[in-house]
């Protein structure tokens, strides 16, 4: 039991309430407010539909499951549509950074320049609202939740010149344990919003496109399309709002895995930060681009002697 448990609590964990549970709550709201309009129209909902209470309930866990599989395998580009880069027109996209870049520097002058009567409270909310974009504006994207995921994007890079975006499998894999969990679990609750989003926004389709056959549901065919499409903005703000925990592991991650991350490759993590953000770009480049013999003599100040990965390079050759 020990063992399931722990297995439930890990990546299963995860995938049950990221994907599964906002599948279930969707499939639940199709049931009972959309499919009774779609029988005796549609030959397989007749076929499908349950004959008692234990049927309804396998159908509805047997669905939830396999539309939970299909969205978190899908959910690479369904959160790209979200952050703007999976099929937005270019001047769609671009009207979009253009946006996001002045609201961000509103945000900001806001900040810097208070208003009169502003409560501490209320400056607190700027600065986090503000803490939601990446610090450079060239990384801006065209909706909050690409800015929110790529402000811990660049972290790495920005602090360390540590691409996480290229080095993520090597660090998940030397980081502590209860590290690379927290950044699991803290995922969940934005996938979580991503899936009910996504649901509400194909229930309410099916139940626009219901009404003309809906005869006396059209009322509840309605109220269910309006409901479902109110909601959806406010999962959105939700899973943008989500962010934040996500953003705090990742730092973590990145903060707490560079040194067992340069044990693991063989290099001794350099007392200046200065050639410690140029090692990590060295192996940025390593790991992105074909190899070249330069190479070997960049990193040789940075390589551990064989046996011994704590003593502290020797200082680059001046010349």
């Amino acid at each position: 039991m020990g063992d399931i448990a722990k297995g439930v609590l890990g990546g299963g964990w995860a995938l049950l309430v990221g994907w599964v549970l906002p599948a279930a709550i969707n499939l639940a709201v199709f049931f009972f407010a959309v499919a009774p309009s779609l029988r005796g129209s549609i030959e397989l909902v007749d076929r499908a539909w349950p004959t008692s209470k234990s049927d309804t309930t396998l159908l509805l866990l047997i669905s939830a499951v396999l539309v939970g599989l299909v969205l978190n395998a899908l959910q690479q580009p369904l959160y790209r549509f979200l952050e703007g880069y999976v099929l937005w027109p270019r001047r769609a996209y671009a009207r979009g950074c253009r946006i996001q870049r002045t609201r961000k520097q509103r945000i900001a002058d806001r900040v810097r320049t208070p208003a009169p009567g502003l409560s501490p409270i209320q400056l607190g909310v700027l600065h986090e609202q503000l803490s939601r974009y990446p610090h450079s504006d060239d990384q801006v994207g065209p909706t909050r939740l690409a800015n929110a995921i790529r402000r811990f994007e660049e972290y790495g890079h920005d602090r360390y010149r540590l691409d996480t975006q290229v080095l993520w499998n090597e660090l998940s894999a030397t980081v502590p344990d209860h590290a690379r969990r927290q950044t699991d679990t803290s995922r969940t609750n934005v996938d979580f919003f991503v899936a009910l989003l996504y649901g509400h926004a194909a229930v309410a389709a099916t139940a626009l496109a219901a009404l003309p056959g809906g005869g006396r549901r059209g009322a509840v065919l309605w109220a269910a399309a309006l409901t479902l499409l109110a909601l959806i903005p406010v999962w959105y703000r939700s899973a943008v709002a989500a962010t934040d925990e996500w953003a705090a592991a990742v730092r973590a991650l990145v903060n707490l895995g560079r040194k067992p991350l340069a044990e693991a490759l063989g290099l001794v993590l350099p007392q200046d930060l200065a050639k410690e953000r140029e090692m990590w770009q060295l192996v940025t480049r390593m790991s992105r681009r074909p190899y070249h013999p330069a190479a070997d003599q960049l990193l040789a100040p940075y390589r551990a002697a064989p046996g011994d990965g704590q003593n502290p390079p020797p200082a680059p050759n001046a010349e």
